[in-house]
């Protein structure tokens, strides 16, 4: 549907609701009366060609609203970060509608666009009906963007219906088309998670893959904001990566490559190299990441810090503890691989920071939800690759922080958490397993569930593969799938019961490829631990080309950067 200038005003003037401020531009400056600017007088100051290149998203939605994001750019590419925009701010208006045709206004309002924020606007609206869809766009002078579909969780008094949610990470633009990104959208689930790894730091052809990288990223490797920004507007320029933004709203949370492969608190990846500016490249990082995202003000970063650990509550029916284990973390034990460490084992070493791990057991304590959720980055049950005595894991995971994990899972234990379900991203394949408070015991109780989901596009294509095959399952009878394709996790929460569907593509090398569902995994209510319901035979196609092996399998996830 076209939307002329003359409805937007109109209609978005006389909706009866406040101009909304975002946090990014929170400034003493009064807002400009959107109705004196005309659209000869935008294009007169350098506003010439549409700025809404890298689309429109919503996220952190709660049962009365939801945060709006777009950011202005005419030249998204441009070396100096600055998208082509003119050095001044610009009043961008929003429109969120009750309808997908975009004609029942329910909320309306300007924000303004600074430069000093990358011409990023942040819009948090509230005063709507719970447990209900609503539509959004934003427009500055005779540009209007995409529409974007958003939605407000159920009361938190209610259950809702059933819960539709998927889970995605790891999308290195250089080796794959975002493929996975518009199947996802096509899904149109209630709301998504990213799990890290939204953008990835190299420069040109540092982190390829077998015959070479699909595409190539620009600029240098990220160290400063104008780097930042001009890599997260390349990502945010996809076509596909815009269409699953545009579908859902989505919660976000880092890891290592939005700012530096397996940096550790203020610890860089290289800690022997000197990096003096290692605290400046983080703050940028920082920077770049709220000026990209849809984030409430409460995640604007100050300096090297920045609130991203978070509940966000789906009614009665789910509480999301989306967490942080890169910001607080101690530094890996004994370098990031695979290693037998014992400072894996030292209760005064956490990968959450003691902040937030009291914060997450005080949200265990109190939750009275039907299924606690812990969206994270990296794997959370144990992965010994070592079948003798030796305990051989990495130390980038979990398992590099042992009694960090040991102390949580008790957390939830003690407060009697109905459901507990981690979900993680991180390591390119997709996995299924259950949780053990003591994993040298195969034969103790299951008191949780993890999900895993591959990534987009990193690695390349992967491979089909039996997931009996995989030596990981025989040394830890707890974990209980794995596949080596690319794609997402889409899940159906229910009161009863939390489905899973691992979707996959089979390559990523060229673009459209078709998505099939390769298994699929049930947790039953008050039941920890995975069940499987639904395991697609190998394509047998696939069979006749080669499959990567056992052994390859474990190298790649040993020596993965």
């Amino acid at each position: 549907m076209s939307l002329n200038r003359r409805h937007f005003l109109v209609t978005g003037l006389g909706a009866g609701a406040a101009a909304a401020v975002p946090a990014a531009a929170a400034h003493a400056e009064p807002e400009p009366d959107p109705a004196a600017e005309t659209a000869q007088s935008l294009a007169s100051r350098g506003l010439r060609t549409d700025p809404f290149t890298l689309g429109v998203a919503c996220g952190d939605p709660d049962h009365e609203g939801f945060v709006l994001w777009t950011r202005l750019a005419q030249q998204p590419m441009a070396e100096d970060g600055l998208g082509g925009m003119p050095g001044r701010p610009f009043p961008v208006q929003w429109q969120v509608y009750a309808d997908e045709r975009a004609r029942r206004v329910v909320r309306a309002g300007v924000s303004v666009a600074t430069p000093e924020w990358g011409h990023s606007v942040h819009v948090e609206v509230s005063g709507l009906r719970p447990d209900r869809e609503y539509w959004y766009r934003f427009r500055v002078g005779p540009y209007v963007s995409p529409l974007g579909r958003a939605r407000t969780a159920p009361h938190p008094l209610s259950y809702g219906g059933a819960l539709s949610m998927a889970f995605v990470s790891c999308a290195q633009y250089e080796h794959g088309y975002f493929t996975s990104y518009r199947h996802l959208a096509a899904e149109r689930p209630d709301l998504i998670l990213h799990l890290g790894d939204y953008q990835y730091e190299y420069t040109r052809d540092t982190y390829t893959i077998p015959g070479g990288n699909v595409r190539h990223h620009e600029g240098p490797e990220t160290e400063t904001l104008a780097n930042y920004r001009q890599r997260h507007a390349q990502y945010k320029a996809d076509p596909d990566l815009q269409a699953a933004h545009a579908a859902a709203p989505w919660l976000v949370v880092w890891d290592d490559h939005e700012l530096d492969n397996n940096w550790a608190g203020e610890v860089p990846e290289k800690p022997e190299v000197p990096q003096p500016g290692f605290l400046s490249r983080r703050e940028a990082a920082f920077r770049a990441y709220y000026e990209n995202m849809p984030l409430r003000r409460a995640s604007i970063p100050r300096g090297i810090d920045m609130q991203l650990y978070r509940r966000v509550r789906w009614g009665r029916m789910a509480t999301f503890h989306m967490l942080d284990t890169r910001q607080y973390r101690d530094d890996q034990g004994c370098g990031d691989g695979y290693r037998d460490c014992p400072a894996a084992a030292d209760p005064a070493r956490s990968i959450t920071g003691a902040a937030q791990e009291e914060w997450l057991l005080d949200g265990f304590r109190a939750s009275r939800a039907q299924w606690d959720i812990l969206g994270q980055q990296v794997f959370f049950a144990q992965r010994d690759n070592n079948a003798g005595p030796a305990k051989v894991t990495s130390m980038d995971a979990w398992d590099g922080y042992v009694a960090s994990r040991r102390r949580i899972t008790q957390g939830w234990m003690d407060a009697q958490v109905r459901n507990p379900v981690v979900l993680t991203g991180d390591v390119h394949a997709h996995w299924a397993s259950d949780l053990k408070l003591d994993y040298d015991d195969p034969t103790g109780p299951s008191v949780g569930s993890e999900l895993v989901a591959s990534s987009i596009s990193t690695g390349g294509d992967g491979a089909d593969s039996d997931p009996a095959q995989h030596p990981f399952l025989a040394i830890n009878p707890h974990l209980k799938f794995y596949n080596n394709q690319r794609g997402y996790v889409l899940t159906t929460i229910e009161r009863d019961q939390l489905a899973a569907d691992f979707k996959v593509v089979p390559q990523v090398r060229t673009p459209g490829a078709d998505v099939h569902t390769r298994a699929t995994y049930v947790i039953e209510d008050r039941v920890p631990g995975v069940q499987q319901t639904y395991l697609r035979p190998l394509d047998p196609a696939l069979r006749l080309g080669r499959r990567i092996t056992a052994e390859e399998t474990v190298r790649l996830e040993t020596e993965r950067p």
